[in-house]
């Protein structure tokens, strides 16, 4: 499956290629170089420490770029009063009686930790495009679903130290 990305998702991309190819690989070429120097290869373990630092940053580029080259580029536009990408949006949980506050991202970007919810998630599908005052079903399989209230809808916006803020 294509990974569906914002323009700001393709902007942070990017940059962490971009970080990677001129900061991370030169300070990885230098780490295998110096301890290449320290002698007998089969049995320098900074030397292998340094080769797998290296390999991993440069799978790491391989695997940026191949999302960028297949990704679908998304809008997080919105109306104003509907769900959409790069909301944050307070639900109540009529099961639990519970209010709840996350923002919808992109699923590369979803953390449930940091509330930051999948629009492929169930939630996320569920109430992507309604409305605040809205009773959606959220289905979690076959046999299980629950209810949930759109109480409110904020816009969010990001700085340049990738913070979230509402306004």
């Amino acid at each position: 499956m294509r990974e569906q990305l914002t323009k700001s998702d393709v902007k942070k991309i990017e940059e962490e290629i971009e970080y990677r190819k001129l900061v991370v690989r030169k300070e990885a070429i230098e780490a295998v170089k110096e301890a290449r120097a320290h002698g007998d290869l089969s049995e320098n373990f900074e030397y292998h420490a340094a080769k797998k630092d290296k390999n991993k940053n440069e799978s790491r580029i391989r695997y940026l770029e191949r999302m960028l080259r297949t990704a679908q580029i998304v809008s997080d536009a919105s109306k104003e009063d509907e769900v959409g990408i790069n909301n944050t949006v307070t639900v109540y949980f009529e099961e639990d009686e519970e209010e709840q506050v996350f923002r919808l991202v992109t699923s590369i970007r979803g953390n449930s930790m940091k509330n930051l919810i999948s629009t492929e998630s169930p939630i996320g599908k569920a109430i992507l495009g309604h409305k605040a005052g809205d009773r959606v079903e959220i289905k979690v399989n076959e046999e299980y679903s629950y209810f949930v209230v759109i109480r409110q809808i904020e816009n969010t916006v990001e700085d340049e130290n990738d913070t979230i803020r509402a306004y």
